[in-house]
């Protein structure tokens, strides 16, 4: 048998044990909970191109963003010409902005609170938490009010929770866990952050 009969031998092999595979799998009749976590870069980067497949479906999507404030990203310039996002910028800024813990924490209980709402409403396919997994590190917020939260979503709804160190009980909880991991980032040599790139 040469070679290239060979690998199509294989990839049918392959190809069987997939579909086999795919045939057993079942719809949880839910939507999914998602985390991007890690220490490298493409947590939200990530959860955005969820966003755009969703909306390919013609999906309804609601984004709230815990950390950035009123910086200004091309995501979400992208998402405001496109108008089809809830988008709700809550954050105040990274936490060594304000230096002000209450005021943190204030922050993040109000940007939680328009999630929960997003969620429980039965409107959204998909919410976006994003950086909330900063609140929770900082614990500006309680990671068992998060997952009660979660449990008592609509079924509708999928859930992408973005931001470094995830808390354990949500990556357990989580249908789906990702972390990013760092091999290089050009801030390490100096270079700022890139309008389209980073921001």
């Amino acid at each position: 048998m040469s070679d290239a009969e060979t690998h199509k031998e294989d990839m049918k092999k392959v190809q069987a044990k997939h579909r086999a595979k795919v045939a057993e799998a079942q719809d949880p009749g839910r939507g999914l909970v998602l985390v991007h976590t890690g220490k490298g870069k493409g947590k939200s980067s990530s959860a955005f191109g969820v966003v755009i497949r969703a909306l390919g479906w013609k999906q309804k999507v609601g984004v709230v963003q815990f950390i950035k404030g009123k910086w200004i990203t091309g995501e979400k310039r992208f998402f405001d010409q496109l108008g089809d996002v809830t988008w709700h910028t809550m954050g105040e800024g990274f936490t060594w902005d304000t230096q002000d813990r209450d005021r943190d924490i204030a922050a993040a209980e109000a940007a939680f609170a328009k999630g929960v709402e997003m969620m429980e409403s039965g409107d959204y396919d998909l919410v976006v938490l994003d950086e909330i997994n900063i609140a929770l590190r900082y614990e500006y917020l309680d990671i068992h009010a998060v997952i009660d939260s979660l449990k008592a979503r609509d079924d509708r709804t999928g859930v992408i929770l973005t931001g470094r160190d995830a808390k354990p009980e949500l990556m357990d909880y989580a249908d789906l866990v990702t972390e990013m991991t760092e091999v290089k980032h050009p801030y390490q040599s100096g270079i700022k952050a890139q309008r389209g790139v980073d921001f």
